[in-house]
């Protein structure tokens, strides 16, 4: 297997043990709640902090992985998430299962954008969007994969046991760690003078070192945040808001989210030819108006086959982009502050736009599903007045 494949298939393996992991939490909450007796609130802050620990991680390995290597720190991001999963299952309290979630968002954080820079780093310019898509369609494998190993175990061995097969991906870090070579693009920067002189400098705020350059970064940041806002709002009120207005069943709502996320792995993989074909700004405008058009007009479904199709094409347009971020962000920053500006820009997203979930709820209490699909319609619409305003840095500029 030649080296591009191979930062591929353990970017794919390290996204899809994130995923696995982070939807351990969702399928395991009812019986969390109930063993330490807490209220709903008290347990949406487990994914609150999950988050959190996503940016702070994100932050601290990006930087460190920009100084000391991908591989490395790629693999001690994958043990990390893999201890804080672990003990998890060992929490005796709700504060102990806050401190190890936070742990495992730690990892989880990093692992994300040093695997994008990875990919990055090793393919060529044409062919990123697609490898980036082949990457980020390892999230869904992660929910899918989550979900037949709680089916299996947590009927029979409870919620505890669910959580010690996070220690697995151990074992995925030490193969990864044998096996694959450092990026060259790296190790090629390292040796260059002006490298070792920048390195001085805090990498955070190279994020910010021109009005252009923060532009570029804050620009960035809102399309993230708007990304994980949308899914989050989506995907956690959908079924119930469909349950309510097309009076479907738990089956058919459950039914909806697979014919959705099967809408979401085909959009990823079309995003990232469509990215390489026509560029990054055409296929992100594309698929933001896309998506604002299919979100406002789905409020707006009628019958089964209306709601399962309709589905599908918000999913293919609204989580297809996800597959761009990756290439996205590494195109905009030099090789020496990659790994940080990826990590720190998507893991703020998450950390923000995981709290849109609160105000979609918020929504629905006071008024109705037409006007919370209007809202996630409108994010779309402001990431794409951010998203024109990108103006690609040149090839050989340093920052």
């Amino acid at each position: 297997m030649d080296y591009r494949k191979k930062t591929v298939v353990a970017s794919v393996a390290g996204l899809t043990l994130e995923g696995m992991d982070i939807m351990f939490i969702s399928f395991a909450m009812s019986m969390i709640i109930a063993d330490f007796n807490i209220d709903l609130a008290t347990g949406g802050l487990i994914s609150s902090i999950t988050n959190i620990g996503m940016l702070a991680g994100g932050i601290i390995f990006g930087i460190l992985a920009d100084k000391f290597g991908r591989v490395r720190i790629f693999t001690y991001t994958i043990i990390l998430f893999a201890i804080g999963t672990a003990l998890t299952g060992l929490a005796t309290n709700i504060e102990q299962v806050y401190l190890f979630r936070f742990i495992a968002g730690l990892g989880a954080g990093g692992e994300y954008g040093i695997g994008m820079a990875l990919v990055a780093e090793a393919w060529p310019k044409k062919k990123q969007g697609r490898a980036s898509s082949y990457v980020s369609v390892g999230a869904q494998y992660g929910v899918i994969l989550a979900a037949l190993i709680s089916a299996i175990i947590l009927p029979t061995l409870g919620w505890r046991a669910l959580f010690f097969v996070g220690v697995l991906p151990v074992i995925f870090a030490f193969i990864v760690r044998k096996n694959l070579d450092e990026s060259p693009e790296w190790l090629a920067a390292q040796k260059e003078e002006k490298l070792a002189q920048k390195q001085k400098d805090g990498k955070l705020l190279q994020l910010f070192a021109s009005p252009k350059v923060a532009m570029t970064t804050i620009t960035l940041a809102v399309m993230a945040t708007v990304q994980i806002a949308g899914y989050n709002g989506l995907m956690i009120w959908l079924p119930s808001m469909l349950q309510q207005s097309q009076g479907l069943s738990v089956s058919s709502s459950a039914l909806w989210t697979i014919s959705t996320a099967v809408g979401m792995i085909i959009g990823m993989l079309t995003f990232g030819q469509f990215m390489d074909r026509f560029g990054a700004k055409r296929s992100f405008g594309i698929f933001l108006l896309a998506s604002a058009s299919a979100v406002f007009l789905y409020s707006y479904a009628e019958g089964g086959a209306g709601v399962l199709v309709g589905g599908a094409i918000v999913g293919f347009f609204s989580n297809g982009m996800f597959a761009g971020y990756g290439a996205l962000i590494s195109s905009f920053y030099p090789v020496q502050i990659r790994s940080t500006a990826t990590n720190t820009i998507f893991n703020f997203g998450r950390a923000v736009g995981g709290l849109s979930p609160i105000l979609v709820g918020y929504i629905l209490q006071s008024y109705d599903m037409t006007v919370a699909m209007t809202y996630l319609a409108a994010l779309y619409c402001i990431s794409f007045i951010f998203m024109l305003s990108l103006k690609k840095r040149p090839a050989n500029a340093s920052i």
